[in-house]
C-alpha cells in the first residue's frame, strides 16, 4: 500500500483529504444536466394531449394545471408532478413530451425529454389482449417509448442523464381490475411486467444510461376511483385509515418484487446506478396522519363528478356537470386517480432526501454547468 506523506500534513491529514477529494469528484459525477423520462401519467407532462388532436384529453382542460401553470398543460393533476419538481431541484428546464418536438428538431432534448403517456402500460397492448385486458387509450406501451428513445440517442448524453423509469406497469393493473379480471390473473401478469421494465433498464445500460430512479406502485387501495369500484359494507376490508386493505396488499406484493428484480440487475451490473423510489411508502403516510402533512382530505377527490369520494366513471374531473374543491393543496386526490401538486410535492421530497429511496441516497440538488 502506498504512504502518504509530506512535510505539511500527517497521513490522517492526507487521509481525510483524499476522502473529501472522492466524494467531491462522485458528487459532481452525479449532478444531472439532463433527465429522461418514461411512463404514464404520473410523469406525462402533455404527450397524450398532442397524440389525442382532435380529440380532446380531460387534462387539457380546467382545471387540471390551475395551480402552478394557472392553465392546463396536458399533466394529469392540478399543477406539477413529480418529474417537474425533479427538474427544478436540478436547476434543471421542465421536461418536454418527446411528441412536442417542432419540425423535428432535437435541440429542446439537449438537457431533457419526457417519453411518459396517459393511459401507457409496460406491457404491450396485443399481450395485454391475449390475457383479456384492453387498452382503449394509447398504444404507446414502454417498449414503444424505448423505441422512441433510441431515435434520439446521437443527440443525448446517458452519462449525467437521470433515467426515470416510470411509473410503469400501474395501468397494466388498473386495466385489469376495472375489466373485472381475477385478482388471480392479474397477479400472475406481474412477473410479465417486471421482465419488460428490466429488459429495459438492461438495454438502456448498454446502449450508456448509468443512473436510474425506478419508482413503485402506490397504494392504490387508497385511491378514489378503485373505493367507488370495490365498495362494500364488509368494514374488514378497509384499514384505520378508510383505504381497502387487500388492493394495498397488492400493490405491496408488487413493490415487493419490483425491488427484488432491481437487486438482481443490480448484482449483474454494479457500476449502474438503480434506486428505486418508493412512492408507495411516500404517499401511504399521507392516509395514515394527514394533519401531519397538512391534508384535509385524503380519500375524497378534489375534482370530481359526485359519489361518496367523488368519484363518478361517468362524469370526470373536467366534465360537464363535475365540480371542483377551492383549496386542492388540503387534498390528497386530484380527480380520483391523480394526486394533486402537495401530494406530488411531498413525494419528490421524501425521494430527493433519500428517506424513500432503496439504497437510502441523497440526490443531488442542482446540475453541474
Amino acid at each position: 500500500m502506498a504512504s502518504f506523506s509530506s512535510p505539511c500534513l500527517s497521513k490522517q491529514q492526507w487521509f481525510v483529504l483524499f476522502i473529501i477529494t472522492f466524494f467531491s469528484l462522485v458528487s459532481r459525477k452525479r449532478c444531472y444536466k439532463s433527465i429522461i423520462s418514461f411512463g404514464d401519467s404520473l410523469a406525462d407532462t402533455g404527450n397524450l394531449v398532442i397524440l389525442l388532436q382532435p380529440n380532446v384529453s380531460p387534462s387539457a382542460l380546467p382545471p387540471y394545471g390551475e395551480t402552478y401553470f394557472n392553465r392546463p398543460t396536458g399533466r394529469f393533476s392540478d399543477g406539477r408532478l413529480v418529474i417537474d419538481f425533479f427538474a427544478q431541484k436540478f436547476g434543471l428546464p421542465l421536461v418536454p413530451p418527446y411528441f412536442g418536438a417542432c419540425n423535428g428538431s432535437n435541440q429542446q432534448f439537449l438537457k431533457g425529454v419526457n417519453f411518459a403517456v396517459a393511459g401507457a402500460t409496460a406491457l404491450d397492448n396485443a399481450f395485454l389482449a391475449q390475457k383479456g385486458i384492453f387498452n382503449r387509450v394509447t398504444n404507446v406501451s414502454l417498449g414503444v417509448q424505448v423505441g422512441l428513445f433510441k431515435k434520439l440517442l446521437p443527440s443525448l448524453c446517458l452519462g449525467n442523464s437521470l433515467i426515470l423509469m416510470g411509473e410503469i406497469g400501474g395501468n397494466d393493473f388498473n386495466y385489469a381490475f376495472f375489466q373485472g379480471i381475477k385478482i388471480e390473473v392479474i397477479r400472475g401478469l406481474v412477473p410479465d411486467v417486471l421482465n419488460v421494465i428490466s429488459s429495459a433498464i438492461l438495454e438502456l445500460i448498454k446502449l450508456g444510461a448509468v443512473t436510474f430512479l425506478v419508482p413503485g406502485n402506490l397504494p392504490i387501495g387508497c385511491q378514489p376511483i378503485y373505493l367507488t369500484s370495490f365498495q362494500t359494507s364488509n368494514l374488514q376490508d378497509y384499514d384505520r385509515s378508510g383505504c381497502l386493505i387487500w388492493l394495498n396488499k397488492f400493490s405491496e406484493y408488487y413493490n415487493g418484487m419490483l425491488k427484488q428484480e432491481l437487486n438482481q440487475i443490480r448484482r449483474l451490473h454494479p457500476r449502474a446506478n438503480i434506486v428505486y423510489a418508493d412512492y408507495y411508502q411516500a404517499a401511504v403516510q399521507f392516509y395514515r396522519s394527514p394533519s401531519q402533512f397538512g391534508f384535509n382530505s385524503t380519500l375524497i377527490a378534489c375534482c370530481g363528478g359526485g359519489g361518496p369520494y367523488n368519484y363518478n366513471f361517468s362524469v370526470g374531473c373536467a366534465s360537464a356537470g363535475s365540480k371542483s374543491c377551492d383549496d386542492p393543496s388540503s387534498y390528497v386526490s386530484w380527480d380520483g386517480i391523480h394526486l394533486t401538486e402537495r401530494a406530488y410535492s411531498l413525494i419528490s421530497k421524501a425521494i430527493l432526501d433519500g428517506s424513500r429511496t432503496v439504497p437510502r441516497v441523497k440526490i443531488p440538488s442542482a446540475a453541474s454547468d
